[in-house]
């Protein structure tokens, strides 16, 4: 019974001092602006924070002309014939069954608008499935109902827990931000590829990762490792949730990712006893060596 109750306490301790770690772990990371989350009656897009969401944004921008004129071009056309055509209008209708010329253009020009479509959406598609080559590679494995993140290259890994109310101050979070802020945050550093692996235990069921703010959305599935990846450009705290209906608890499994500095990454890596990566490139110098070589061409 004594024994039971030292290794209770033990254990009681360990978990406490690894929590108090994790916590300094992110206050050092210092203050962030919180660039993506949810705002009451929302109804556009977070920020685009990187490239693949820059390009989802402008596809279902795209896409919004040619819906929007095809249901102006219905409409209009619904009234003319409703008036023009009418019984009063109308009392002689004509019999004739066939409009050649009608029937070719109601073919044609679908098939022109489809072809059209899939010429600049598939880019779109290709490019978020065909991985570049990866600065940081990130393993999250969807439990019922939180989220383990494992880094390859710095051999660190924690779970991250929805925060109560009561801890989101002392966390550093906003009132409004309950819901989607965990204990602890995934942590990247600005303008580098990050490699996101997905996956769940085979007893468990599908969960999905999703940034909105980044255009990332895949599924965890139990037993199998699926794979995406993010660059984002601009330093901050942005916020998602699982969007796969995984259970009672699925509205409270929330996924928090900050983007820090290189050196402010460094450090969040050492201090959690992980081993440092080589500095990367950051944002500015990728973005800047393009220039240069964009100028010399």
């Amino acid at each position: 019974m004594r024994i039971g109750k030292f290794v209770n306490g033990l254990m009681a301790g360990v978990t406490g001092v690894m929590l108090a770690g994790s916590a300094m772990a992110q206050d050092m990371l210092g203050e962030l602006e919180t660039v993506g989350k949810p705002h009451a009656q929302g109804y556009n897009f977070q920020p685009a924070a990187t490239e693949l969401a820059s390009d989802i944004h402008w596809l279902h921008n795209f896409l919004m002309v040619i819906i929007t004129a095809i249901t102006l071009f219905v409409v209009v056309l619904l009234i003319w014939v409703i008036v023009r055509y009418n019984k009063r209008a109308n009392p002689t209708p004509a019999r004739f069954t066939h409009n050649t010329p009608v029937e070719v253009l109601w073919t044609v020009i679908p098939i022109i608008i489809l072809i059209v479509i899939g010429a600049v959406s598939l880019p779109v598609l290709f490019k978020q499935m065909e991985i570049p080559e990866s600065d940081i590679t990130i393993k999250a494995t969807g439990n019922q109902w939180y989220w383990d993140y494992d880094y390859a290259e710095a051999g660190i890994s924690f779970s991250a827990v929805m925060l109560t109310r009561d801890e989101l101050a002392d966390a550093g979070y906003a009132p409004d931000e309950y819901l989607l802020a965990t204990d602890n945050a995934v942590v990247v550093p600005v303008g580098v590829v990050v490699k996101i692996l997905t996956t769940a235990p085979l007893e468990g069921v599908i969960h999905s990762w999703t940034i909105p703010a980044f255009g990332v959305k895949l599924d965890a599935v139990p037993g199998r490792l699926q794979e995406t990846w993010f660059q984002a450009d601009r330093e901050g705290i942005y916020f998602g949730q699982c969007s796969e209906l995984c259970g009672i608890n699925h509205s409270y499994m929330p996924i928090t990712v900050k983007v820090v500095s290189q050196d402010a990454y460094v450090a969040w890596v050492a201090s959690l006893g992980g081993t440092a990566p080589e500095p990367m490139a950051s944002a500015s110098e990728v973005l800047g060596t393009e220039v240069e070589m964009a100028a010399a061409e």
